[in-house]
């Protein structure tokens, strides 16, 4: 008898798909302005000066939200993801906090070493 995946373990199969295979892969701007396109900033504000702390974070929600592989990759910056990481995995889904902690550690000791 198959057992039936419950919506969370559907959900984070999702998220862990997009990931990339390292952060380093993450090469987005780390300041200035930038527009999202509409399939990931679909509801609301589209453009986000990332020099404004307030407007950073909700870009990071956004785009790990409903970013694609190549949209993670080309929107997130390995270094700010890290810095922020602490504030913003409290501010994102349980599902999308614990795909990218499992999947990178650096990400993990940033949450530990915050806690």
């Amino acid at each position: 008898m198959a057992t039936q995946r419950s919506h969370s373990d559907l959900r984070r199969a999702k998220f862990a798909r997009r990931t990339p295979a390292a952060l380093s892969e993450l090469v987005g701007p780390e300041h200035g302005t930038v527009r999202l396109p509409l399939h990931l900033a679909w509801s609301g504000l589209t453009t986000f000066d990332l020099d404004q702390p307030r407007l950073r974070m909700s870009y990071y929600r956004i785009v790990l939200a409903e970013g694609q592989h190549d949209d993670l990759v080309r929107y997130l910056d390995r270094d700010l993801l890290i810095s922020l990481w602490p504030t913003l995995r409290t501010l994102i889904s349980r599902d999308v906090r614990e795909v990218w902690e499992h999947s990178f550690d650096e990400l993990a000791h940033s949450a530990q070493a915050a806690a």
